[in-house]
């Protein structure tokens, strides 16, 4: 043990000589910034906006009557599409059906015209930085569930028949 004493008694006088300045363990500056996302304040409460929604009736009535002109000329399509199916492309029958895909296709237009006046009435909206409008957004659902379930019934049609030469 004796040999050993030099030995600790050099240790502990060359680890007084050592230097401090290695880094704390304690957390950096940059360690305890917070780079969550903030909380999204709370929704604040829609008010009813009568001309808002005298504009959406009014567009909605304009929907309706859309697919209800497409409604009328889908029966009188689908009939047609349907004589014309094993008939070859130029026929009179194929001729007929394809007249009667265009009418079809003008009533879908109608359709898309009145879901787009809807949908300017959401980027106005948005425009102004207004809070989303709960009627406004279920009239546009609904008008872009309509004219897809018709340019749907449309493609079903056209599928029937013997493509154009």
């Amino acid at each position: 043990m004796k040999q050993f004493l030099p030995l600790a008694l050099m240790a502990a006088l060359l680890a007084g000589c050592a230097e401090r300045d290695y880094p704390s363990l304690l957390p950096r500056s940059g360690e305890q910034l917070d780079f969550r996302e903030p909380l999204a304040p709370a929704p604040t409460p829609v008010t009813a906006d009568p001309a808002l929604d005298s504009r959406i009736s009014t567009a909605q009535a304009a929907v309706k009557e859309a697919g209800d002109a497409f409604d009328t000329a889908s029966a009188r399509a689908d009939r047609l599409t349907s004589a014309a199916a094993r008939a070859p492309a130029g026929s009179d029958a194929w001729l007929e059906a394809q007249t009667a895909l265009a009418d079809l296709d003008a009533a879908r237009a109608r359709q898309v015209d009145a879901l787009t006046d809807l949908e300017q009435l959401a980027s106005d909206r948005a425009v102004t930085l207004a809070p989303p409008y709960p009627a406004l957004d279920r009239a546009v659902e609904a008008a872009q569930a309509a004219a897809e379930a018709s340019a749907t019934r449309i493609a079903t049609m056209q599928r029937r028949l013997a493509p154009a030469n």
